[in-house]
């Protein structure tokens, strides 16, 4: 399927590793142009050698003005901005123990950036009646008990996905997000490998997700991602769109393994 991104230009934040740079390769691979924008300049730069037509951005995306740069240096590159992914954050367990100010500096890792990144781009993206994809969780919906700041912060996209969504549907401007929730990614894979036996630790979490009972793959989410911003997704905003395999919202009778049919 053709989905009509060829000369589309997108600004996608922590590109350099897992789903941002899956998201990437697909949106590249549709002929969209793409900023990459993220605080690690070698597999940044690497990512935008591989990929024609794109830039590599540094930003430390904690800094709003950085936000503000690496907006207008997408559009100073390629002319127009008519897609924002907001990807960029990280689990990073900030509890409810924790002192107010390091919940402040994780809902600065996780979502500040998302909303000064959506404001410093709404005018192009009005001017390009353009979309924006969030990245959220599953635990902004069902909770982890060990990490406040990032629950709070994807549980604030989600709500601001709707919000958003009405705010822009006059200027034709589509937001959604997507809910991954157990996902192979360079993040996930440094967390099995503190665990006593990662091999069991991966197993385990695979055996909860009841389609296939294995985690989702980057490529799954950005194809969702590049299919949202997306033309072909013309009437489609205000979604969560749960690319999860299930493992959210079906019976946890699913999991270990054990088929189940009727």
């Amino acid at each position: 399927m053709n989905l009509e991104l060829a000369g589309r230009a997108v600004l996608i934040s922590g590109a350099a590793q897992g789903i941002g740079a899956a998201t990437a390769r697909a949106f590249a691979a549709e002929g969209a142009r793409v900023a990459l924008v993220d605080r690690d300049e070698a597999a940044g730069r690497a990512l935008a050698a591989e990929l024609a037509g794109s830039i590599f951005i540094p930003a430390d995306l904690t800094d709003d003005g950085a936000c503000e740069r690496a907006v207008a240096e997408t559009v100073r590159t390629f002319g127009r901005l008519d897609i924002l992914v907001n990807n960029a954050g990280v689990n990073d367990a900030v509890p409810l123990s924790a002192s107010p100010a390091e919940f402040l500096g994780s809902l600065r890792r996780n979502l500040l950036h998302v909303f000064a990144l959506t404001h410093f781009a709404t005018p192009h993206l009005i001017a390009a009646r353009g979309a924006i994809v969030s990245v959220s969780s599953k635990v902004a919906v069902t909770g982890q008990g060990s990490t406040s700041g990032y629950a709070a912060a994807k549980g604030a996209i989600n709500a601001l996905t709707r919000e958003w969504a009405l705010a822009l549907a006059p200027q034709g401007v589509r937001v959604n997000a997507v809910v991954p929730a157990e996902c192979d990614t360079e993040q996930y894979r440094r967390w099995f490998a503190t665990q006593p036996d990662p091999a069991a630790a991966r197993a385990e979490i695979a055996g909860r997700v009841p389609l296939g009972h294995r985690l989702t793959t980057p490529a799954e989410l950005a194809d969702a991602i590049v299919w949202l911003a997306s033309p072909r997704a013309s009437h489609v905003t205000g979604q969560l769109l749960f690319v999860d395999g299930g493992y959210t919202h079906l019976d946890r009778a699913a999991t270990g393994g054990a088929a189940h049919w009727g």
